[in-house]
């Protein structure tokens, strides 16, 4: 069973293994541990992936179903960063798919999207006004992708962008599996101000083929709380936040709600920000980075 959902998703975490052969996650692991010996899969940052360097992409049905309640809770602490009347744009994914169904209760608001997820999600929204961009669909992710859709995104600007991928590193940014998706998410990051990246903790130090926006440009990644045996996303969070990417981690330890986030001060139009310091889900915006790099640390030793 877990070798078939490995090889039907390309990565799996050990969570979401757990929850579907209903078993804990140390008889996971330790199957997972045998699994690998033998060739069949890597282990990786809380999970597992098929063999080799890069992680290959899965397709909409699949995605769909993993991690849910993780995607569920960091949509909910997305949707507080968006303030009524803003302009956004908001790519393709299951995750934005999520935000996009919260967002629908903001009013006055503009989102441009290649999305046909993110676009029928706000379709019958009062008082929210949805852009599609040219393209072609792309079937596998039901989303707008080519020189159609990046031409019709010159000379955009807004306020956010809030994207989605495949794996997030401090070394390479955001990055997915796909060059045409890759090419209209970068086309999406030129049209922001600040870059909003929402990935689950089986994302963190997963590297995929194409990068789409570098940690430089990264305004804010909204994640989940990593379990406490994943070492590896949470290093990859203190290497996130030492480099300026203010971090929101929704159900964190002692704010299981995962309260949101207060929206910071709109960046001046246009271009990405930079040296911002790192928040957390519930951290108030005057607190120092040495305290909230005390707190992503608090991760590694659990």
């Amino acid at each position: 069973m877990i070798l078939e959902m490995v090889r039907a998703n390309g990565a799996v975490s050990l969570r979401e293994l757990a929850r579907v052969v209903q078993t804990s996650e140390v008889t996971v692991r330790r199957d997972v541990r045998a699994l690998e010996a033998e060739g069949l899969l890597d282990r990786r940052h809380g999970g597992a992936v098929l063999p080799g360097g890069f992680t290959r992409e899965s397709g909409f049905p699949q995605k769909s179903h993993l991690a849910t309640a993780e995607k569920t809770a960091i949509a909910d602490l997305a949707a507080g960063l968006v303030e009524e009347g803003e302009a956004i744009v908001v790519g393709a994914g299951t995750t934005t798919q999520e935000l996009a169904r919260r967002l629908a209760r903001v009013p006055g608001l503009t989102v441009v999207t290649n999305s046909l997820l993110v676009a029928q999600a706000l379709a019958h929204a009062n008082r929210v006004e949805v852009v599609m961009t040219g393209g072609t669909l792309r079937g596998s992710n039901y989303a707008l992708v080519g020189s159609g859709a990046e031409q019709s995104l010159q000379g955009l600007r807004v306020s956010k962008a809030f994207l989605s991928g495949s794996g997030l590193t401090a070394e390479r940014g955001l990055s997915t599996s796909n060059m045409l998706s890759a090419s209209v998410d970068r086309a999406l990051v030129q049209a922001a101000a600040e870059v909003v990246v929402l990935a689950d903790h089986t994302k963190l130090g997963t590297d995929t083929m194409f990068q789409t926006v570098p940690t430089d440009l990264i305004t804010r990644l909204v994640t989940d709380d990593p379990p406490p045996h994943d070492d590896r996303a949470a290093t990859e969070l203190q290497a996130l936040a030492d480099q300026g990417v203010q971090i929101a981690v929704a159900g964190a330890s002692g704010n299981p709600g995962g309260e949101q986030v207060p929206a910071t001060r709109r960046a001046p139009l246009p271009g990405p920000r930079r040296g911002h310091v790192a928040l957390r889900s519930g951290a108030g915006l005057g607190e120092s980075a040495a305290a909230e790099r005390g707190r992503v640390a608090d991760l590694r030793r659990r």
